[in-house]
């Protein structure tokens, strides 16, 4: 099992997320990821401080960008940000101008899937559009209001869709998490709120960074 691991630091203050960074960072994580709620509430200076602080750490700035597309990405990436998650239920154009502003600057866009009717012909599409990553999603609310709706549901499909990387994020259990990488996911993603709670896997510590650790050992093998 190998696999890139993506902390989601879906917190609220720049501080919290340093302070998440940081372990996650000195337990092997490979990429940071500013969680939603984190650019709501910090904004770009949050992306900003991740970046001075972790160099050499590719940053996902989870903006989920439905308008704007070329503009919002080259805010992102200009502040330190190497991949942008644009929705796939946005407009095209919001995806191909995103996708063409990544390119002019040398990063990344990732378009996220959920909600769409026909994930596996949106990530095609947004293959074809330009994108580099496909993010197969099911949102907080959805899981909700779905009792059991999860991203697990459709990543299979997404995967014999598409031939660049898939991730699959939403309401999934560290072991879940370990699981989309055994179907052919290249990314493992863990929102650090699910590992602080965690039930389901223990580290002997107890702790966030300790978990984290045992996490990276069982992905890296």
């Amino acid at each position: 099992m190998s696999a890139t691991i993506q902390i989601s630091l879906d917190v609220t203050s720049t501080e919290e997320a340093l302070t998440m960074a940081r372990a996650a960072v000195r337990a092997g994580v490979d990429w940071l990821e500013a969680g939603t709620p984190l650019i709501l509430a910090e904004g770009m200076h949050a992306i900003r401080a991740l970046r001075r602080e972790f160099p050499n750490h590719p940053i996902v700035a989870d903006i989920k960008g439905m308008d704007g597309g070329g503009l919002e990405a080259k805010m992102m990436f200009d502040a330190g940000a190497n991949f942008v998650v644009v929705m796939g239920q946005a407009h095209d154009f919001t995806i191909i101008s995103a996708c063409q502003a990544a390119k002019q600057h040398g990063f990344k866009i990732m378009v996220d899937v959920m909600l769409c009717t026909d994930k596996p012909g949106r990530a095609r599409q947004a293959q074809d559009m330009g994108a580099d990553y496909i993010v197969v999603h099911t949102g907080y609310d959805e899981r909700r209001m779905v009792i059991g709706a999860s991203p697990l549901d459709d990543l299979k499909s997404v995967l014999d869709a598409v031939t660049i990387p898939v991730q699959a994020v939403g309401g999934l259990s560290v072991e879940q998490a370990l699981q989309t990488i055994d179907m052919g996911a290249e990314i493992v993603v863990f929102g650090s709120p699910l590992v602080v709670q965690s039930n389901d896997f223990k580290a002997a510590s107890g702790d966030f960074e300790g978990l984290l650790r045992e996490i990276v050992t069982r992905v890296k093998g």
